[in-house]
């Protein structure tokens, strides 16, 4: 069962070098959003999954970002909101 396990992984991962890259230019306009866009796009990161699934003008993430700050602060804006990990560092009293 392990053997299927990581095959079927392995298709996977190599599958996904075939995806196609998109230009995204054309889409870009205005001023990119930075680090504290990505913050509020990742606390609202929920509602706006829920809201794409029947409005094709929504999206989750922001195309005209700047890169890594823009990543960063989606990151730390969705575990603020899923309470980033505090949860397991706990020590439980046996």
């Amino acid at each position: 069962m392990k053997q299927i396990y990581w095959v079927v992984l392995s298709i996977l991962i190599l599958s996904t070098a075939c995806a196609q890259a998109v230009d995204v230019q054309p889409f870009v306009t205005g001023e990119p959003y930075g680090f504290w866009s990505g913050l509020w796009h990742g606390c609202i990161a929920p509602i706006t999954f829920f809201v794409s699934l029947f409005d094709d003008e929504v999206a989750i993430y922001a195309v005209n970002n700047v890169g890594g700050w823009y990543d960063f602060g989606f990151v730390l804006g969705a575990g603020i909101l899923f309470g980033g990990g505090s949860k397991g560092s706990r020590r439980r009293k046996d």
